[in-house]
């Protein structure tokens, strides 16, 4: 394929590409990929994979459950980096202080 062709079709193609990015589903190809994977990516990547026949975009349903499941997973992480933090309060006693304060160099 020419390359100027290439770029062309990529270019008519990502302009009709409404939002910046967009959620699409692998194909199977001869070099190991795998199909059925959504993946979210850029305008410009999203044409030249369709373009290569890589990937096709993905329907309406399926970016919904794509975006839903994304959002769970971040939850699930932010729970866990939250349970892994550990919050202390240092409240300090007014008699504590009032003897720390009297222990002090003297002039």
């Amino acid at each position: 394929m020419d390359l100027r062709v290439y770029f062309q079709k990529v270019r008519q193609l990502e302009a009709t590409i409404a939002h910046e990015h967009l959620v699409v589903i692998s194909e199977d190809t001869g070099d190991g990929g795998k199909a059925g994977v959504l993946t979210e990516v850029a305008r410009h990547t999203a044409a030249k994979l369709i373009i290569e026949g890589r990937a096709k975009p993905a329907t309406e349903e399926q970016s919904k459950a794509y975006y839903a499941a994304e959002s769970a997973k971040r939850e699930t992480a932010q729970r866990a980096e939250f349970a892994n933090t550990v919050q202390v309060t240092l409240v300090a006693e007014p008699e504590a202080l009032g003897k720390l304060s009297n222990k002090g160099p003297k002039s």
